[in-house]
């Protein structure tokens, strides 16, 4: 392994603006706007939403619909802060610049333990699709072998993660637009068969069967299903144009989230009635099925590993480039910030890999206890990490306005009433976790992950001052 070198520019760049550390800008613009686009689409749309129909009843449009607009708030604020200062890590920068070094090393790692625990969940579900094609062999072998090709793919350069997401986001994207159009004609009554028109809807208990209450409380797992959205401002640093990339791919979030998660989900309600047992096992192969297409379920568990091989890849990139930059303000070992000749930090890597490996062990030793632990301890962590970005935009918003108001290209909308909206209702969200019998584990699991890794930086602390730009502990 060879190391890159470091280039002057990212020595002096202010509050680690470049790229820097012997990353390479391999990703081009096409890259950075499907890694956006496929970033907000997982096997949580295809399979994961069903749970949120069933338990919200047709009205789960609406939560799906308040769960993608607060998403966008967040979004537009971290676009605002990646526009005007580009950096290393993305948001973890920005927290540990307005919010304090405790702050940013405690993002920093709740987000690389969040996508490490992904890459197991991810590997698990993974071959449990694939052993309904190979019966005979054992999940965690299947598991493992998948995290090894997805890890050989990102050892090779970031243009090597950034092409298979870009084919793999591809898949999904197309998959969606036939759904949606599949949907349009049967809702129309233009598919064979088909009655045609939204009885569906109201036909069983009304739109919102289950009350206001179930649609509001449908949003919190809502908003987990559209974590990702973020990753490609973490690609930026590997972007030839780190600041057009962003923008444009944040600009476009609201008609993905409109058309891929709001408009599918309302096909699957339209199509079928939400009391079908089908939707809770499989909405979109509920609908394929009653559209009568055929082997609607083998293609169905095509797609849902296409997306679960998109996330295990995208959660392998983001782990290492999260653990990358947080070496360079010496809130990791300094072993980390060693790169390839092809600016990859493959011992960053492998260390989010090799985790995500025990997690899969876990999951075949011991599936009831230690690996459902490990599920629902980083639960609510993305809230965290989401709470954190938008506290930070609030300062960091004032900051530049004073000191450097050219920079603001990309502004968060109605600043600063609607950050702050953005702030009580993300915590309103996260406080909901806590009382909710459905999530109410995980809260408090995640809680306990974050008071970890509250403890690792006082150790930090202890051991001697950062290796940031001032070398302050505080």
């Amino acid at each position: 392994m060879s190391t890159g070198t470091v280039r002057d520019d990212d020595r002096t760049a202010p509050d680690g603006a470049a790229a820097g550390g012997g990353l390479q800008q391999g990703l081009k613009r096409r890259h950075m706007q499907l890694i956006a686009l496929g970033g907000v689409i997982g096997a949580g749309l295809f399979v994961g939403s069903g749970v949120v129909i069933r338990s919200a009843g047709p009205a789960a449009v609406l939560s799906f619909l308040v769960a993608g607009a607060l998403t966008v708030l967040i979004m537009r604020m971290l676009a605002e802060m990646t526009v005007a200062r580009p950096a290393l890590g993305s948001f973890y920068a920005h927290v540990r610049e307005t919010l304090g070094l405790r702050a940013g090393f405690t993002v920093g790692w709740l987000y690389w333990y969040f996508f490490v625990i992904v890459v197991a969940v991810e590997a698990v579900a993974g071959g449990r699709i694939v052993q309904l094609w190979l019966p005979g062999a054992p999940l965690w072998a299947i598991s493992l072998v998948l995290m090894a090709a997805l890890t050989a793919t990102n050892m090779i350069s970031a243009r090597s993660y950034g092409e298979f997401e870009y084919w793999f986001s591809s898949v999904k994207v197309l998959a969606i637009v036939v759904f949606l159009f599949l949907g349009a004609l049967y809702v129309l009554g233009l598919w064979p068969d088909a009655p045609g028109g939204l009885a569906a809807l109201t036909a069983h208990g009304g739109f919102a069967p289950e009350g206001l209450g179930a649609v509001l409380t449908a949003v919190v797992p809502c908003i987990g299903f559209f974590t990702g959205a973020e990753i490609v401002t973490i690609a930026a640093a590997e972007s030839a144009e780190p600041e057009r990339a962003v923008a444009d791919a944040i600009r476009s979030i609201v008609l993905r989230v409109v058309a891929f998660y709001v408009l599918s989900v309302f096909v699957v309600v339209a199509v079928v009635p939400w009391t079908s047992k089908a939707i809770a096992v499989s909405p979109y192969a509920a609908v394929l099925d009653r559209l009568a297409v055929p082997a609607a379920g083998t293609v169905m568990n095509a797609l849902v590993l296409i997306a679960v091989l998109s996330c295990l890849n995208s959660a392998l990139y983001t782990s290492s480039r999260m653990l990358f930059a947080l070496t360079r303000n010496g809130d990791a070992p300094r072993a980390f910030t060693e790169v390839s000749a092809s600016g990859v930090p493959r011992r960053a890597l492998l260390a989010g890999t090799s985790a995500g490996y025990l997690s899969v062990l876990a999951a075949w030793i011991s599936p009831d206890v230690v690996f459902t632990f490990l599920i629902n301890s980083y639960g609510a962590v993305a809230l965290f990490v989401y709470l954190a970005i938008a506290v930070a935009q609030l300062r960091m918003r004032r900051k530049l306005e004073r000191e450097a108001p050219g920079r603001l290209t990309l502004k968060m909308w109605f600043f600063p009433w609607l950050s702050r909206l953005t702030i009580a209702l993300m915590a309103l969200v996260i406080g909901a976790m806590a009382f909710l019998p459905d999530s109410r584990s995980q809260f408090w699991l995640s809680l306990l992950t974050v008071a970890v890794v509250l403890a690792g930086y006082e150790l930090r602390r202890r051991r001697g001052p950062g290796g940031g730009p001032s070398g302050s502990t505080s």
